[in-house]
């Protein structure tokens, strides 16, 4: 028999998580029997301007096998008690519990994520982790499987967290089929690490700020603590101390981003090669850039230039 999937569509749902969960289960080599469910039968707003028709009311949690709980905004809001309780019982039940995106803040206030790790998008990671302390928040993966409960980062990721699920439920052939059919890789590589924007260490107005433009002009070139302190005319210990006072951040971690910035650069905008790229972002070599990937992006060279790079000031595919 199908497993019976009821994807919850709460108001002001996120469109694209809906049609990704409803569409992406619904392919008959996924075997399941997807139906949409709400706090009530009838139209449901989205974030986009339009309404979605739902058939069936929250009795459709109580015998589902998984439940889909797609992002909706405000994530933040009270989901009131009728809701909060159909998810929490189908939980406890032993269904499933999925959720895209800011869904994860659903199943959070429902209780199904206390002690368990959990992800969301990157831009709210911080937030459902202050929110919901026992909830141990992964903010680079695309996805957690934390068994009874899986959670995705942001809108896209939901397709990888389903493509997971239909691999682990039905094999990589059922998977790969459903793959063909959505146009897209069956496993996507890396987390949701390399698309955070990571803002550097802001060091304009302080006192650090010539020692550090000095330091961005010679980037392809060893430096040291010792070598910015002396360029600083301080003691290493003292200007580790400064820095970290004025910056929020060590000298060697600041370093670090640097070249990790610039090495990104020169893989989106050149076609220097891995040896090339190490070499002129300070890395020194490929292995070190690579490790400093995936230490800082969660993802390699090559993987990253496929993603990111451009041709013609296009993004290529």
């Amino acid at each position: 028999m199908p497993q019976r999937v009821a994807v919850l569509v709460l108001d002001a749902v996120v469109p694209l998580d809906l049609g990704i969960a409803a569409q992406v289960l619904s392919y008959p080599e996924a075997l399941y029997e997807v139906s949409l469910c709400a706090a009530r039968a009838g139209r449901v707003p989205t974030t986009a301007g339009f309404a979605v028709d739902v058939a069936h009311g929250l009795s459709a949690l109580s015998n589902a096998d998984t439940v889909v709980v797609p992002g909706f905004a405000p994530h933040s809001r009270d989901l009131g008690p009728a809701v909060a309780h159909a998810l929490r019982a189908a939980y406890l039940r032993g269904a499933r519990m999925v959720s895209i995106c800011t869904g994860a803040f659903a199943l959070a206030q429902a209780g199904a994520l206390d002690g368990r790790r959990a992800a969301t998008h990157w831009m709210h990671a911080d937030e459902l982790a202050r929110t919901y302390p026992s909830v141990r928040v992964d903010p680079d993966v695309l996805y957690v499987d934390d068994g009874q409960v899986l959670t995705s980062a942001g809108v896209a990721a939901g397709a990888d967290l389903l493509m997971h699920i239909i691999r682990a439920d039905h094999g990589a052939t059922a998977a790969a089929a459903v793959a063909r059919r959505i146009v897209m890789a069956p496993h996507r590589e890396g987390g949701q690490a390399q698309y955070i924007e990571r803002p550097l260490a802001s060091v304009q107005g302080t006192s650090l700020a010539a020692t550090c433009s000095w330091v961005l002009g010679r980037s392809a070139k060893p430096v040291s603590v010792a070598d910015m302190a002396q360029h600083a005319c301080m003691s290493e210990r003292n200007f580790a101390r400064r820095f970290v006072a004025e910056t929020g951040t060590t000298p060697l971690r600041w370093l670090s981003n640097q070249r990790v910035a610039v090495a990104c650069q020169l893989l989106e905008q050149t076609s220097a090669s891995v040896d090339e790229v190490a070499r002129r972002s300070g890395l020194g070599s490929s292995d070190n850039l690579r490790l400093q990937l995936r230490r800082h992006l969660m993802t390699t060279p090559t993987a990253y230039r496929r993603a990111f790079s451009t041709s013609n000031g296009r993004l290529r595919s």
